[in-house]
């Protein structure tokens, strides 16, 4: 029963609450104004009391429902009784309708001339540091194309010695070994030289 109790009052605070957003935001048109003054809400003091109570939006943890900033401003100036007697009048409530339409405006091109300062600013800055940035990856570069021409250079000096040292591998070693057959093959030729050489004709007649 009380968490029912408890969840009512928090729907009807949060109904209003949007209820008194609503109305604080519709303070910032001067034709409402207007229609207020003439239809005598302004001279009933239970009414004043409320313009009073509304005061809490400028709170900033009020504030940041507002869309229509506008709105605080004049809630201030309805405090005075003398802004609410001259809201009676057309004429005022149109010129504050001017007022505010050229306040936008000024606003606007304040906001677009600092935004184009800023870029201005900006540029430059951007400039200097693609400089630095390139800069930078030059510098990166220099080293490994220095190490490549240093490679080239070594590998040139390497070369002859390379050559030759393949050269040397490649001239047959001779060992005992290779000796002992050259001199074997030798004496197998000198002893094979030294026979006396048969005579073909002499065969022929052994045939015969």
């Amino acid at each position: 029963m009380f968490r029912k109790l408890h969840h009512h009052h928090e729907s009807e605070d949060k109904i209003r609450l949007q209820i008194e957003l609503e109305f604080v935001q519709c303070l910032a048109n001067p034709n409402y104004l207007n229609f207020l003054a003439q239809r005598g809400y302004f001279n009933d003091k239970s009414f004043i009391n409320y313009l009073s109570y509304l005061k809490y939006w400028k709170r900033p943890e009020y504030s940041k429902f507002i869309k229509y900033p506008m709105c605080l401003h004049f809630l201030d100036l309805l405090q005075h009784e003398h802004f609410r007697r001259e809201l009676t009048s057309i004429q005022c409530a149109k010129f504050i309708d001017d007022q505010i339409l050229l306040h936008w405006h000024h606003y606007a091109r304040k906001r677009t001339r600092l935004f184009q300062s800023v870029q201005q600013k900006i540029s430059p800055q951007m400039a200097l540091q693609q400089q630095q940035q390139q800069q930078q990856q030059q510098q990166q570069q220099m080293p490994s194309s220095s190490s490549a021409t240093s490679l080239l250079v070594s590998s040139t000096q390497a070369q002859p010695f390379n050559i030759s040292q393949s050269s040397s591998s490649s001239t047959p070693v001779m060992n005992n070994n290779n000796l002992h057959q050259g001199q074997s093959s030798l004496m197998s030729l000198t002893s094979s030289a030294s026979s006396t050489p048969t005579n073909p004709i002499n065969q022929i007649n052994g045939h015969k």
